[in-house]
């Protein structure tokens, strides 16, 4: 797998700089700019162009390689890659077990604009094949099963039988998977997660190295008005200076949790695909780079789970994932299709040691 250098990310802006410019990024917060006569490929309007995102961006294009635009929250991004690529008359398919406000999304909207939604769990999503289909939206890993599905094969036969592919890539990065190397048409991220890191931001792009798809998904956000905010986007640029090595401790750390509460007799049923029982290892260890820093844990029942989360000094009770303090919750409380014992637990960057020793308590205690 071609890794991204991010090193060389790091130094993208320095090595252009000259003599007296500012090493960190500068946030324009304007939305005019000044334009006398013709705009002649300037910025020119806060909903069309800023510096700061523009820069982000070049970033982030530099981390998938390929053409990226950046956008308000995930969601937002997904927008885009859909209402770019369906229009009345179009079939798509969707994971039955991805994240769940997508499913809504096609569910709620795109069904009522005369788009046909179709949906299959990860584990069977081939199974019937592709024909007939216009987009193809995937997960892998899924959120919140993590169950995963042979990219390349899907990109493949998606492509064979006329159709275009979506992957969200929100749980792995660009660092620990790369949909696009595998023959994927279009990538989104929720990079309010792992990319920026601090939970401190909602943010998304989109990537994609078909010329036409990417225009159109700019078309989209200017169009619509879904755009970053320039204080956001400067926090996303900060975040990614340190994803490469917040992501490495993450994922590292989250190996050895997964390994230690496979063995503890309060769990019932524990997920990880770098554990090499689980369903998704062999196909992790052919198609990521690492194999996350997300884990599930099933405990007893519903007043275990909670107690287990409430009670541990190390986790923090709240949705979302990907930032540097270990978070956990119970899905089922947002209507995913699982046991109410079961819980998605985001691994940090705190000391592992540390770490195991809070969660190792707080299941004792049960």
């Amino acid at each position: 797998m071609k890794a991204p250098k991010t090193g060389e990310m790091l130094h993208l802006r320095g090595n252009a700089l000259g003599k007296g410019d500012p090493v960190a990024l500068p946030l324009t917060q304007s939305s005019m700019f000044h334009l006398p006569g013709t705009p002649d490929g300037h910025d020119f309007y806060g909903r069309v162009n800023n510096p700061t995102w523009e820069h982000l961006e070049h970033i982030l294009s530099h981390l998938e390689d390929a053409p990226c635009l950046s956008f308000p929250s995930g969601m937002a991004a997904v927008s885009a890659a859909l209402f770019a690529t369906v229009k009345a008359g179009s079939r798509i398919l969707i994971p039955s077990d991805g994240y769940y406000v997508t499913r809504l999304l096609a569910d709620r909207f795109l069904s009522n604009l005369g788009v046909s939604v179709v949906e299959r769990p990860t584990t069977g999503f081939a199974d019937g094949g592709f024909d007939g289909f216009d987009v193809v939206f995937v997960e892998s890993p899924s959120n919140p099963g993590l169950d995963m599905i042979d990219l390349a094969a899907t990109a493949q036969d998606v492509r064979a039988a006329g159709g275009i592919t979506i992957a969200d890539n929100t749980t792995m990065t660009p660092l620990g998977q790369r949909p696009l190397d595998l023959g994927i048409d279009v990538v989104v991220s929720s990079d309010t997660k792992a990319m920026g890191g601090h939970s401190d931001l909602l943010m998304g792009h989109v990537a994609s190295r078909d010329a036409k798809i990417i225009a159109r998904v700019e078309e989209w956000r200017r169009i619509s008005g879904a755009i970053p905010g320039p204080h956001e986007a400067w926090l996303l640029h900060r975040g990614l200076e340190t994803l490469d090595i917040r992501f490495d401790r993450m994922c590292s750390s989250a190996q050895v949790i997964a390994e230690r509460l496979s063995a503890h007799p309060m769990v019932k049923t524990i997920r990880y695909p770098g554990l090499p029982g689980d369903p998704s290892h062999s196909l992790a260890q052919a198609q990521t780079a690492r194999f996350g820093f997300l884990l599930t844990l099933t405990l007893g029942d519903e007043a275990a789970a909670e107690q287990f989360i409430n009670a541990c000094s190390l986790l923090r009770p709240a949705t979302s994932f990907g930032g540097v303090h270990s978070s956990a919750e119970r899905r089922a409380r947002w209507g995913d299709d699982v046991d109410p014992a079961f819980i998605r637990l985001s691994v940090g960057c705190e000391p592992v040691e540390e770490l195991w020793q809070a969660i190792e308590a707080s299941l004792n205690a049960l």
